[in-house]
C-alpha cells in the first residue's frame, strides 16, 4: 500500500476517463453501418457493443504489454508525464467527437504519451522503433488490407446474390449484420480496451507498485473493460453519423462485409500485439464497401477530412501531452492542478458547444454532416 500515492490514484481515474471517451468515440466502428442500414436500433446497437467491449477486454493482453513496456522506456517516465500524455489524448478525442470526426483514440493515447516523455525525460524515452513497427507501420497497412478486404468481399456477396429478391437478400444480410457487428465490438473490446490497461500497468510500474514487464493485473482488466463499455453504452452519436451517413450509402450486403473485413483485421492485430486503430480499419472497411458495390457512391470529401485528423492525431496529441508534461515537471503539485482544471475547463466548454447541435439515438440517420453551431432559422413574418 505504501506505493498507493494520491497521484497515482488521479492517473489511474485519468486513465479510466480516457477509456470511457474512447468508447463513445469509437462506438462507431462496430455499429454506425448496422444503424444505417437498419440492422438493429440505434440503443440496442450500442447496447450489444458496450456488452461485448468488457467480455472483449479479457480475451487478449498482447497490446496492454506492448503500451506498458514498448512504446515509452518505463524506467524513466514518471506518474506526471502519464498524466500529461492522457490529458492530451482526452481533449483530442473530445475535440473530433465535437467536429463528427472518427480520428484514432489509439493514437491520441500514444501521441499523448511520446510528448508527454519526449518533453518529460529527452529522446530516450521513447522507443521510436518500436514505435514505427507497432504504429506507424500498421496504420498505413491496416485500412488498405481491410478496405481491399471489403471491396472483395462486397463484390463477391452482390456477385452470389445478384438474382435474388432484393428483399430476402437484405433481410438475411441484416441479419448476418448483427453477427458480424458484434464481432466488431468484441475485436474492439480486444484492442481498445487493453491500450488503457497497459497505461495503468505503466503507472503502476513507475509508481513501484508493480515489477518493470508486469503484465495488467486482474482488476485493471476490468475497469478497462467497464469504463470503455460504458462509454460505448452512451454512444458516440456525432461519429456514428459520420461513419453512416457520410462515407457512402451503406446497404446491407456492404455492412456486412465491411464489418467482417473489419473484426478480421482487428483481431488479428490484437493477437500480434499491434496498437492498431480501429478508427482507420473500419473506414478503410467502408471505404472498400461503398468501391464494391456499382453505382455507389463515395464522398470523398468526407474521406478527405477524415484522413487529414488521421494525420495529425498523433502529433497534435504529442503537443498537447507535451505542453502539459512540461507545467507538470516543472511546476510540480501547482503545475499538475494548473494542468487538470484546465483540462475540466476545456472538457466542459467541448461538452457546452455540442449541445448547440445535439445529436442523439433519434436523429442520428437524419443527415450526414454534423453542424457544430447550426445558423438559427429565419424568423418568419
Amino acid at each position: 500500500m505504501a506505493h498507493i500515492t494520491f497521484l497515482l490514484v488521479v492517473v489511474i481515474i485519468t486513465a479510466l476517463a480516457f477509456d470511457f471517451t474512447n468508447g463513445f468515440h469509437d462506438t462507431a466502428n462496430a455499429m454506425a453501418t448496422s444503424i444505417a442500414t437498419g440492422a438493429l436500433r440505434p440503443r440496442v446497437a450500442v447496447l450489444v457493443s458496450a456488452v461485448l467491449n468488457v467480455v472483449g477486454a479479457f480475451l487478449s493482453t498482447a497490446v496492454a504489454k506492448t503500451i506498458s513496456g514498448g512504446i515509452v522506456n518505463d524506467g524513466l517516465i514518471t506518474l506526471g508525464m502519464i498524466f500529461a500524455g492522457l490529458v492530451g489524448a482526452i481533449l483530442w478525442n473530445l475535440l473530433t467527437w465535437l467536429l463528427g470526426l472518427p480520428s484514432s483514440s489509439s493514437h491520441a493515447l500514444i501521441g499523448g504519451l511520446i510528448g508527454a516523455a519526449w518533453v518529460g525525460a529527452g529522446l530516450q524515452a521513447v522507443d521510436f522503433y518500436e514505435v514505427l513497427e507497432k504504429i506507424i507501420i500498421p496504420a498505413f497497412a491496416a485500412p488498405v488490407v481491410a478496405g481491399l478486404a471489403a471491396l472483395l468481399a462486397t463484390w463477391l456477396a452482390y456477385r452470389l446474390s445478384g438474382r435474388a429478391d432484393e428483399a430476402s437478400v437484405t433481410r438475411g444480410f441484416r441479419f448476418g449484420q448483427i453477427g458480424s457487428a458484434s464481432l466488431v465490438s468484441l475485436a474492439h473490446g480486444t484492442n481498445d480496451a487493453q491500450k488503457t490497461m497497459g497505461v495503468i500497468t505503466l503507472s503502476l510500474i513507475s509508481a513501484g507498485a508493480l515489477p518493470t514487464g508486469s503484465g495488467p493485473p486482474t482488476w485493471v482488466v476490468l475497469t478497462a473493460g467497464l469504463a470503455i463499455g460504458l462509454g460505448t453504452y452512451l454512444g458516440g452519436w456525432r461519429i456514428i453519423r459520420t461513419l453512416g451517413r457520410g462515407l457512402t450509402d451503406i446497404r446491407s450486403p456492404q455492412g456486412f462485409a465491411a464489418e467482417t473485413a473489419s473484426a478480421t483485421v482487428i483481431l488479428t492485430s490484437a493477437h500480434l500485439g499491434f496498437a492498431l486503430s480501429t478508427t482507420q480499419v473500419c473506414s478503410g472497411s467502408i471505404i472498400g464497401a461503398g468501391l464494391g458495390r456499382r453505382r455507389a457512391q463515395v464522398r470523398w470529401s468526407t474521406a478527405g477530412r477524415m484522413a487529414v485528423a488521421w494525420l495529425i492525431t498523433l502529433p497534435a496529441a504529442g503537443l498537447i501531452g507535451g505542453a502539459a508534461s512540461a507545467v507538470v515537471v516543472h511546476g510540480g503539485t501547482a503545475g499538475t492542478v494548473a494542468v487538470a482544471v484546465v483540462a475540466v475547463a476545456a472538457a466542459s466548454l467541448i461538452y457546452l458547444l455540442s449541445r448547440r447541435s445535439p445529436v442523439t439515438a433519434d436523429n442520428v440517420n437524419d443527415a450526414r454532416n454534423v453542424t457544430v453551431n447550426p445558423q438559427p432559422a429565419p424568423a418568419s413574418n
